[in-house]
Parts: C-alpha cells; sequence; structure tokens
C-alpha cells in the first residue's frame, strides 16, 4: 500500500502539470501532435526548458515585425508615482508566458504532490521507526518542493494583486517568506503524521472536514454574490469546461490551505479570479484556528501515544512545535511590516490590521452594553424597593407606638 500511495503521489501531480503547460500554452487547439505526444510521454516541461533557451538565445539577433508597449508605475517616492513605458518584443513575451507556467506548475508539483508525499514518507519513517538515507534524501527534497512552491506562490500572489505597479523583490523578502513557509510547512506536516500514528481513524475525518471547508468556501461566497457565472476564462471552452477549469482551481486552492496560508486568495466573481484585496481579519482568523488545531490534534496525540513513542519526551515535542509555528508567524509579520516590496501601497500596515482584528475579536466576546445596562438598573432598583420598603416599615412602627416616636423627636 505504501509502494503504490509512493508511486501516486509522484505521478499524479506530474500528469496535473502536464496538463497545465498545456493549457496555458494552448497547445490543443495548435496543430502541435509532437509537443502533445511528448506531455503524455511526461517530457513536456524538458520540451519546454529546450524552448526556452531556444527564443533567449535567438532573442535580439532578427528584428521583430512588432512590440507591444506596457505601461508600468514605480513604487512611490514621497508621494509620488511616475509611470515608464516599456516596449515588449515577442520574444520577451513568449519568455513571460513560459515563466509564468512553470511558476504555476511548480505550486501544483508542490501541493499536490511534494506535500502528500513528504505527509506519507515520515508516516512510515514513525512506524518503522527509522529514517533511512534514501528516505531522509527525499524527504528533504519534498520539504524544499513545498516551500519553492509557496514562495511562487507568494510571489505570484504580490504580481497579481500589483499588476500596475514594477515590483522588484529583495532578497530578504525572499529569506523572510522561506523561513516562515519551512517553519509553517515542516510544524503542519509533523503535526499531522503524529495525530494520524496514533489515531488512525479519525485522521480521514480531519482530513476531509480541512479540504472540503476550503474547497466550497470560495463557492459558498461566489453564490452568495449572486454574480453571473464567469464566462470569459477561455473562449475556446464550454460551460462545462469552464466549470471543471474552477473547480481544478478550487481543488488546488484548497490543497495549498491544507498545508500553509494561501497568498493567492480565489474570488471566482471577479474577472482575474484573485481577490486583490489585501485582508487582515482573513489572514488573523486563519493562523489562530490553524494554532488551536495544531494544539488540540497534539493534545489528542499525548493523551493517546503509544509505545513506539516510549523514548520521546512527548512534552518537549509538543512544546517545540507549537514554538515552532509561532515562529513561522513570527516570520511572517516581518515580511509584511518590513521586508514586503509593496508596503507602501497598504492602506494599514500589518500591525494596526492586527491590532484592529483583536479589538474586534474583544468586542465581539464583551458582553453587550444594554445587557450590563439592564444589570444596573435592576440592582438600582431592588435597592430603591428595599429602602422604600424598609422606610414603610418604620413608619408603621411609629404609628403604633406614638410614646415611642414622641420621645425621639424629643
Amino acid at each position: 500500500m505504501w509502494q503504490w500511495l509512493t508511486l501516486l503521489f509522484a505521478l499524479l501531480p506530474c500528469a496535473l502539470v502536464q496538463l497545465s503547460l498545456v493549457f496555458i500554452h494552448r497547445d490543443v487547439s495548435r496543430d502541435r501532435p509532437l509537443v502533445l505526444l511528448l506531455h503524455l510521454l511526461q517530457l513536456g516541461p524538458l520540451v519546454r526548458c529546450v524552448e526556452v533557451f531556444y527564443i533567449y538565445f535567438r532573442a535580439g539577433r532578427v528584428e521583430e515585425p512588432y512590440v507591444s508597449i506596457t505601461k508600468k508605475r514605480q513604487m512611490p517616492k514621497d508621494g509620488y508615482s511616475e509611470e515608464i513605458e516599456k516596449e515588449v518584443g515577442q520574444a520577451e513575451g513568449k519568455l513571460c508566458t513560459h515563466r509564468s507556467a512553470f511558476s504555476r506548475a511548480s505550486v501544483i508539483q508542490a501541493f499536490l504532490g511534494s506535500a502528500p508525499q513528504l505527509t506519507l514518507q515520515l508516516y512510515i519513517c514513525v512506524l518503522q521507526q527509522e529514517i533511512t538515507a534514501a528516505r531522509s534524501i527525499f524527504m528533504v527534497l519534498s520539504l524544499l518542493s513545498i516551500v519553492y512552491g509557496a514562495l511562487r506562490c507568494n510571489i505570484l500572489a504580490i504580481k497579481i494583486k500589483y499588476d500596475d505597479y514594477d515590483v522588484s523583490v529583495k532578497p530578504a523578502a525572499y529569506l523572510c517568506i522561506f523561513m516562515w513557509r519551512s517553519f509553517e510547512i515542516a510544524t503542519r506536516v509533523t503535526v499531522l503524521v503524529l495525530f494520524s500514528s496514533v489515531l488512525q481513524i479519525w485522521t480521514l475525518p480531519v482530513v476531509l472536514v480541512n479540504f472540503f471547508g476550503f474547497f466550497f468556501y470560495p463557492w459558498i461566497l461566489f453564490w452568495q454574490s449572486k454574480s453571473p457565472f464567469p464566462e470569459n476564462i477561455e473562449k475556446a471552452l464550454s460551460r462545462v469546461g469552464t466549470t471543471i477549469v474552477l473547480c481544478l482551481l478550487t481543488f488546488l486552492y484548497a490543497g495549498i490551505n491544507m498545508f500553509c496560508w494561501s497568498a493567492v486568495q480565489v474570488k471566482l466573481n471577479d474577472p482575474d479570479l484573485i481577490n486583490k484585496s489585501q485582508n487582515w481579519y482573513r489572514l488573523t482568523v486563519y493562523y489562530m484556528l490553524r494554532f488551536i488545531e495544531n494544539a488540540f490534534l497534539l493534545l489528542m496525540w499525548y493523551i493517546y501515544k503509544t509505545d513506539i513513542y516510549l523514548y520521546v519526551c512527548a512534552p518537549l515535542l509538543v512544546l517545540q512545535l507549537l514554538i515552532g509555528y509561532c515562529m513561522a508567524v513570527l516570520f511572517m509579520l516581518v515580511f509584511y511590516q518590513f521586508c514586503h516590496p509593496c508596503k507602501k501601497l497598504f492602506s494599514s500596515s500589518i500591525s494596526e490590521g492586527l491590532l484592529s482584528c483583536f479589538k474586534f475579536l474583544c468586542f465581539i466576546c464583551k458582553p453587550p452594553k444594554s445587557t450590563v445596562l439592564t444589570d444596573k438598573a435592576e440592582v438600582k432598583s431592588s435597592e430603591n424597593t428595599d429602602e422604600a420598603w424598609s422606610s414603610s416599615k418604620t413608619i408603621d412602627s411609629q404609628k403604633g407606638n406614638p410614646h415611642q416616636s414622641v420621645s425621639s423627636n424629643a
């Protein structure tokens, strides 16, 4: 079973990568049978690399018949932003298409292939209580593939959201993203493996709730918006083909959010299918719920751990995993606060956004003011009633004993 799962997690993402490359380059509508055959033989990426090098080395030797002009705005300096026009030739346009196609393919390979593969191999190591050299190399390569895919996902999100600007990512930003994604993905995979090793029956419900929750979330928002069905994804596609493409997109979105925060938020009622607004509330809620979920799964593992963890210091391991996830959140905050290439375009910084989120959560948890005022009014009215009752008793007693009242007056 482990061998078949290993082969499945290796071949399925490869097939999806081939399909994505064919779809992006529109090879189906062209008369390119050799390229389609090579894609079926799992040689599509290799052919694309050869084509990229051929275009790159021939660029500039022959004058191109026409060029397109793109306009990009620079990052604002002292409140001013200049607009720069740039000529883009056919060769450069083809290279950009190949680059975007490989970026999307790396994301698919990372979260639909390498992430399940890493989880499976670590699970096998835990059950067999040994880590072989081949399996350790395999797991390291899978982890690097996931981190690279998450990094590419972040860069794609930045370039899609700020398409009008000339975005340049600095090495410090790459380092923060790498550390952020490494801690987040490593701790998430370890928590899932520990939980599944002691409670195999409950692993499937946890995975299905996570996956289908993120899968149906964009569709629920789309149905609530009552927007028309998107028809402008690809002119050659029918309504059924468009639905299949959207389902595959939400499938990938759910696969990413299973292991880490998806920087690209799917929005089906948008023409670009991407939510370009910076939503700090959704980011805060995701990491709070994910931290609670990881803590709960670790607690279940600690309660039901078996004899294979006899020589493992369980409290120390739980503490290390929780600290590792907090380190991921810390590097994320550093990235958005100091290293984000478009931080000058934020309407509010990450610190202000988190502060407003916490105020909002505290406001929800706080009891309503009307209830407090009602309670105070009831207490005050009861006190007034007690005072009136005591005064009436005094008057009655005075009426019953007039000598006492005269002596008291005296």
